[in-house]
């Protein structure tokens, strides 16, 4: 689903918290493309690198120097020191020089000797070295020379992205790594993000900006106070920034890099003397890509033909606007072919209905090419699936990483009758419904979870505006299972269960399941009755809806199983925990103290009914009491009541937002304490004497 055309400055960002294409790549590796890239490595790390007596550099010695504060126990190293130096050309040339020095602490920090930098047809490696300056004996240099080049995403049927891989020896607890390179780009807009915050404590990072004559520039400080800079020469600054926390993991936190300080940089040619964008606002950028996807958008005969034979039978628009969808998103693989500008630049409307394939971008050009052949207008919405990463104070092409579309309705269209949930009021544009062609498992009317309240740029041939993104309701993410269930006298809880979904937990089932054949998704289920039940045996099984189509079906999922030992005996009584499946404690808080708001996937309304008929001779002794606890954000209710001889026990769950801010957690921890209890408590019967 994520497309690669940002990754040239930030996708490494998200592996390794490093600046600007450096990966330590085995710090954070997440995905397919990471695993793959990873595993091209293995062998390559595993014939280690030349060592060579060093010329240490001044800068790497005097940061080894540094005195340091007192860290927490588990902190696996340190950045001494880090550096960047970006130097601006009259034509817009850029050469930037990074520079990083770094204190292992832990074992678990020599995976940060294993350093690859990142380059392209548009970005040229000029320079590279590493050195370690171990605690007792010499110093250690790794030469260019010895690095190792490999390509980096393995989702992209071809794209000019490598790197220089570069294992810098004896990178051990105590000891001090440093690598050094010189990268010379000639960039698609001129902007630039000095990201000095990462996963890992910062000692002293500095960025130096070096412009040509009557060149000017303005900064955007992102969660961090602003600094003003000093003078580093002729129309140059410096900026410095000293013991900058990590970021630290914690649960259900937002996005790292939303959190992170940054400062971002946007250059201004006078009289528009470089080739590059300038991109000073929203509207810049977002004329920027209007221009850059101009040509994209033009429909061949092939295109109307496959149009005309798409909406036949489709009278209505919004019948119209769901027959192309469901051909873009089903029919259309994901496959990116990305080679410099074409990581920002869609690919033209033929090729990808010709090709079959294509990324995000493609994918959403497609489909507005064939909307527009239906007589319905739609535009692109640039947005990052991480959200809370592109700040609206910092107009930038560089943070997105995904393409969907708003497509504008007809008047006629009434969205209450459609299903169409994902809706936006733009002052010129009127209703628009914004769409995920890229997503199999969310269909129109919806909207994946992470772009829900997340911020996109609307692009229209004028220019672009940030709008931010609607959060469904509550009620659109539903969850509802239904239980009926009897006690055996020997306590085995024996029935059946039906649930059935709808919005985000329909989408998690869908990822989970499609393309698992029967036997995985079976044993899926049986994960998850493993977490609740012991010695289970799972009786049947069946799944409907799981595809995608055009009648809107939820995915329903039934099930049958017997569990011995359930009920639990107690000299003649017999304990029976009413809440049998699934847990709302959804927040799991250490006693550590947290540092950042809690994250929630999306609104949800679950919901459950469960009966549970009582084995005779048996009497009911006591009840669990109704609960009710309301966290602002959340509610929860549950009531348990004997109907002659069942049990029936009902339980509501509602998330109404997607982030809590910091100064709500300790509300938030007693809601999720005061669920765990409820969970738990159980229903007493009592054996009655025989007669």
């Amino acid at each position: 689903m994520q497309p690669k055309w940002f990754s040239k400055l930030l996708r490494l960002h998200r592996r390794a918290g490093t600046n600007c294409g450096t990966a330590r790549l085995a710090v954070t590796d997440h995905g397919r493309d990471a695993r793959a890239t990873f595993a091209r490595l293995v062998l390559i790390f595993a014939m280690g690198a030349a060592l060579a007596s060093a010329a240490t550099p001044d800068w790497l010695r005097t940061a080894a120097q540094s005195s340091l504060p007192k860290y927490p126990d588990d902190t696996k190293a340190v950045v001494l020191f880090s550096e960047q130096i970006t130097t601006v050309a009259n034509n817009g040339d850029i050469k930037t020089r990074y520079r990083e020095a770094i204190k292992i602490l832990r074992a678990e920090g020599r995976e940060l000797g294993n350093v690859a930098v990142s380059f392209d047809k548009e970005t040229r490696l000029t320079y590279l070295k590493g050195w370690c300056v171990p605690e007792s004996g010499k110093d250690y240099e790794v030469k260019e020379k010895d690095a190792v080049e490999v390509g980096l995403f393995a989702e992209a049927l071809y794209d000019d992205d490598k790197a220089k891989v570069i294992k810098i020896p004896a990178s051990e607890p105590g000891n001090i790594i440093g690598y050094e390179y010189e990268r010379k780009r000639r960039p698609f807009v001129l902007q630039d993000t000095w990201d000095f915050q990462e996963q890992l404590p910062v000692r002293r990072a500095r960025f130096e900006l070096h412009l040509p004559s009557n060149w000017e520039y303005d900064s955007f400080w992102l969660s961090h106070p602003a600094q003003k800079p000093s003078s580093a020469g002729s129309n140059a600054w410096a900026w410095e920034v000293e013991d900058v926390p990590a970021i630290q993991q914690e649960p259900e936190m937002p996005a790292w890099r939303s959190l992170a300080g940054r400062l971002g940089i946007t250059y201004f040619a006078p009289n528009g003397a470089a080739d590059s964008a300038k991109l000073g606002s929203w509207q810049d950028v977002g004329r920027w890509y209007a221009q850059l996807a101009a040509q994209s958008r033009q429909p061949s005969l092939e295109i109307k033909q496959k149009v005309a034979e798409l909406t036949a039978k489709s009278a209505a628009p919004i019948d119209k606007i769901r027959a192309l969808a469901k051909f873009v998103q089903r029919d259309i693989r994901y496959v990116a072919i990305e080679i410099g500008i074409g990581g920002f630049r869609p690919h033209e409307a033929q090729d990808i209905f010709s090709n079959h394939y294509g990324d995000c971008k493609d994918k959403a050009t497609l489909l507005s090419t064939m909307l527009a052949q239906a007589g319905i207008q739609s535009y692109y919405v640039l947005v990052n699936v991480d959200r809370g990463v592109v700040a609206p104070d910092f107009p930038t092409a560089t943070e997105f990483d995904h393409v969907i579309l708003a497509i504008q309705l007809p008047e006629d269209v009434d969205p209450n009758s459609g299903a169409l949930y994902a809706l936006g009021q733009d002052p010129k544009l009127g209703r628009v419904l914004f769409f995920d062609p890229t997503d199999p498992y969310v269909p129109l009317g919806y909207l994946p979870s992470a772009l829900q309240a997340n911020e996109g740029l609307l692009v229209t041939d004028n220019g672009g505006q940030l709008v931010k993104l609607p959060l469904l309701s509550p009620s659109l993410n539903r969850l509802i299972r239904s239980a009926k269930l009897s006690i055996t006298p020997d306590g085995t809880l024996l029935g059946d269960v039906v649930e059935i979904r709808w919005g985000q937990p329909a989408a998690e089932l869908r990822a989970r399941l499609l393309g698992l054949p029967d036997a995985e998704r079976r044993k899926a289920t049986e994960e998850f009755l493993s977490s609740f039940l012991g010695g289970f045996t799972l009786l049947g099984y069946k799944v409907d809806g799981l595809e995608l189509d055009a009648s809107g079906s939820n995915p329903v999922l039934t099930y049958r199983f017997a569990a011995t030992g359930y009920a639990q005996q107690a000299g003649d009584l017999l304990l029976i925990r009413p809440r049998v499946l699934g847990s709302k404690e959804e927040m799991r808080f250490d006693k550590k103290d947290r540092q950042y708001p809690v994250a929630f996937p999306a609104a949800t309304l679950q919901s459950d009914v469960v009966e549970i008929r009582l084995p005779q001779g048996y009497k009911l002794d006591g009840l669990p009491q109704p609960a009710a606890f309301d966290a602002g954000i959340a509610d929860y209710k549950s009531k348990v009541e004997l109907n002659g001889d069942t049990l029936r026990y009902t339980r509501m769950y509602e998330v109404k937002d997607v982030l809590l801010p910091k100064d709500r957690l300790p509300q938030l921890k007693d809601f999720y304490r005061k669920i765990a209890v409820d969970e738990n408590m159980s229903a007493i019967l009592k054996k009655q004497q025989a007669q």
